[in-house]
């Protein structure tokens, strides 16, 4: 699997079956419908998106707020066993099973109604590779909403010995790992109709997320903002007007601009450059991870002056339960802080690797806090203004080789995309396989942006690849070529 853009899927034409409800689970459009509220509320996480995808539909823009993943499946597509397959994932999936309502700013959760089914509908036939994608485009930003059920959308394009399937989920039901593992379920599921034997059985990894809005709710109360947990956030917010950090470069935008998300991927080093970069910072008291944190601070230095790098790192929260392999929003958010030196060479990176890693471990047990509570905590301590209501500059990453569906048929021919919004920020998405590691960015589409962005992902690869080259014959050497990798 790779994450990229929507338009570098290449689906080949075909026939387009969708699958759509039995029974409709929507609320009359004031809100006054006859759907039972849930008794377990929404996340955070959930209640903040749900409200922002309401407020642009009755504004009447697209709907962008989707993951989405596809892949390849060889042999003619058996619509009976898709739609078995389909019925046991939702099964497995209780948050799945349930949609949001939002009336006078409240957001409620309700269930899906007990004869809730889905079922393969034609959609017609599409002639051209951009036709398909544009049709499943179209399918998401209708479909993979959460005010309505299902808040997921299956589909597949169907062709002599071969189809498409693809799957896309509103964010408030999906999150990155969530979309690694759903396309290898659902065809396993898909390949255990068909052959009649058993599908991997993932209960022990599966529990419902419903359950962990309930964890969160139970633990939020016991933070405040003497906890230890908290010290980060309130040096970072305080250093940055009450805010949340940002790109430290300039992107060509005025203070509280957006522009259209415009997506860059960048290969930053092969499967066996990756290993020696690994190697490189264990040996200095480190993992991976703290690494690439290093060496984005080292970039920053070097780029933007900066004397301490402040990022915000994407955490996942499936281990409050057993949660590995379930579907939802599993996700918590956390400061990255730590001082740079004034050099910014290879030498130096083993020197920066363990503040790195020492601020990378306060990140994950800040990550204990619901990032709801964070958030109350430090606006009503006065700590946190109205800057903590824009999106910080991200920093994620996710090793593929770590899933169970890792290496199949399915797995080898997936793409994982997003729906493009709008942005001010240059976020980024660190991504390891077996083949290589990579970087996905969303950066503003303006002209200055692709200029910095470029000048400081150029610096990061030159960086990644001379601390390989140092660790492989003992010198520093210089890199070029740092274009020949632009994905």
């Amino acid at each position: 699997m790779i994450i990229t853009a929507m338009a570098n899927w290449r689906p080949a034409p075909g026939e387009m079956l969708e699958w759509h409800p039995v029974t409709a689970a929507r609320d009359d459009a004031d809100g006054t419908g006859d759907a039972g509220v849930h008794p377990v509320p929404a996340s955070f996480l959930q209640a903040n998106h749900v409200r922002g995808v309401d407020a642009a539909l009755r504004r009447g823009d697209r709907h962008t707020g989707f993951l989405g993943s596809a892949t390849e499946i060889e042999g003619d597509l058996d619509d009976a066993a898709l739609t078995r397959a389909v019925a046991v994932f939702l099964s497995r999936h209780e948050g799945l099973r349930t949609w949001f309502s939002v009336r006078d700013g409240s957001v409620r959760r309700h269930p899906a109604p007990a004869d809730a089914a889905l079922v393969p509908v034609d959609a017609g036939a599409v002639s051209s590779t951009d036709g398909v994608r544009e049709a499943v485009r179209d399918r998401l930003s209708r479909d993979a909403t959460p005010l309505s059920w299902p808040p997921v959308a299956v589909g597949a394009v169907r062709r002599p010995g071969s189809f498409s399937l693809y799957y896309g989920a509103d964010h408030a039901f999906s999150d990155g790992a969530s979309q690694v593992s759903v396309i290898t379920e659902l065809a396993d599921l898909y390949r255990a109709e068909v052959t009649g034997t058993p599908a991997l059985d993932l209960t022990e990894h599966e529990g419902s997320f419903l359950d962990h809005v309930r964890i969160e709710d139970e633990v939020s109360p016991s933070y405040d903002l003497r906890s230890p947990e908290l010290a980060d956030w309130i040096d970072v917010v305080s250093r940055h007007d009450g805010g949340l950090p940002r790109f430290p470069l300039d992107l060509g935008l005025a203070p509280g601009e957006t522009a259209p998300m415009e997506p860059v991927e960048r290969d930053l080093l092969t499967a066996a450059e990756a290993e020696v970069f690994e190697q490189v910072c264990r040996d200095a008291g480190g993992s991976f991870t703290s690494g690439l944190f290093a060496a984005c601070a080292l970039v920053e230095h070097d780029l933007a002056g900066t004397g301490r790098y402040d990022g915000i790192a994407v955490l996942s929260t499936r281990h409050r339960g057993p949660f590995a392999l379930s579907q939802g929003w599993f996700c918590a958010f956390s400061p990255v802080t730590f001082p740079v030196s004034d050099s910014n060479g290879p030498d130096d990176f083993a020197e920066v690797v363990p503040s790195a890693t020492a601020a990378y471990a306060r990140a994950k047990a800040a990550a204990s806090v619901p990032i709801g509570r964070v958030l109350d905590l430090l606006a009503t301590g006065g700590i946190g203004g109205a800057g903590l209501a824009r999106s910080p500059q991200l920093f994620s990453y996710l090793d593929f080789r770590r899933f169970p569906g890792s290496g199949t048929p399915a797995d080898e021919r997936a793409v994982l995309f997003t729906g493009e919004g709008r942005t001010a920020n240059a976020s980024m998405w660190f991504n390891r396989d077996h083949r290589h590691l990579y970087l996905g960015a969303q950066i503003p589409s303006t002209p200055t942006a692709r200029r910095t962005v470029r000048r400081y992902h150029d610096r990061l690869i030159e960086l990644l690849t001379d601390v390989v080259r140092t660790r492989d014959d003992g010198r520093t050497t210089g890199v070029s070529g740092a274009d020949e990798r632009c994905a």
